[in-house]
């Protein structure tokens, strides 16, 4: 586990969901090659019983994700968000300064696209869309609010690399996908962050029992919030 208890991770339960705030290093899924590696199941299962996936994150993204806890839950939910009715947002550190204050980008996806497994833009593949929000700048890194409303594999990497800003501290997605010029390395005297650069802020879905429509927030971690913190002192001097 990644330092915390499984109750640490619960922001909110029902005897139909619960609300976790995953850590950055936790597995939503089994990994599928080690089965001993910890994942939000083999944690959480032990205090909570069963529960059932709705949707991941990837293993460094930090954040607000919603389980069922029940196979009734399980089917409302994967209903919302095969229709795409969850709302989602997410905040990004990028490198770079985009020219935009807000933007949507609609391109096709294909996962596993080329030989180091990214999802790649493909004219081909699926298609995806996301809205950006810039929402900090702080000279060669940005502080961008991302709201997919597709929800691929790396959709978010893929997209931000695609535009020209990859994730700081995404060592797959750090160079561009198509026909850009190659990003110069970020600033060495940026606060580290030993990981990807993205935070799943808020969730939106509707309650599968009581029908209401909560949204769902998790506070940065440690790491991230430091980082930001380090970026806005920087811009001070």
């Amino acid at each position: 586990m990644v330092g915390c208890a499984p109750s640490d991770l619960v922001l909110y339960e029902d005897e139909a969901i619960l609300v976790i705030n995953k850590p950055a290093g936790l597995l939503s899924l089994r990994d599928g090659y080690d089965k001993s590696i910890p994942h939000l199941s083999t944690v959480l299962t032990p205090l909570y019983g069963r529960i059932w996936m709705v949707h991941r994150l990837d293993r460094e993204t930090s954040g607000v994700m919603v389980v069922a806890r029940t196979a009734q839950a399980h089917h409302a939910l994967n209903d919302q968000f095969k229709y795409r009715q969850v709302v989602k947002h997410y905040h990004a550190l990028v490198i770079g300064n985009p020219d935009w204050n807000e933007k949507k980008l609609e391109v096709n996806l294909r996962k596993d696209g080329d030989r180091q497994h990214r999802t790649t833009i493909d004219p081909k593949g699926k298609p995806s869309e996301t809205y950006f929000k810039v929402i900090g700048r702080f000279g060669d890194v940005c502080l961008i609010q991302a709201s997919p409303h597709t929800g691929y594999t790396h959709q978010i990497r893929a997209h931000l690399a695609y535009l020209g800003y990859p994730l700081v501290g995404d060592g797959l997605y750090g160079k561009p996908l198509v026909n850009l010029t190659p990003i110069e390395p970020p600033d060495p005297d940026l606060p580290p962050i030993g990981r990807v650069a993205l935070h799943a802020l808020s969730i939106t879905f509707v309650h599968p029992l009581t029908l209401a429509s909560p949204t769902f927030s998790s506070a940065y971690p440690q790491d991230f919030s430091n980082a930001l913190q380090g970026l806005r002192l920087k811009e001070v001097r």
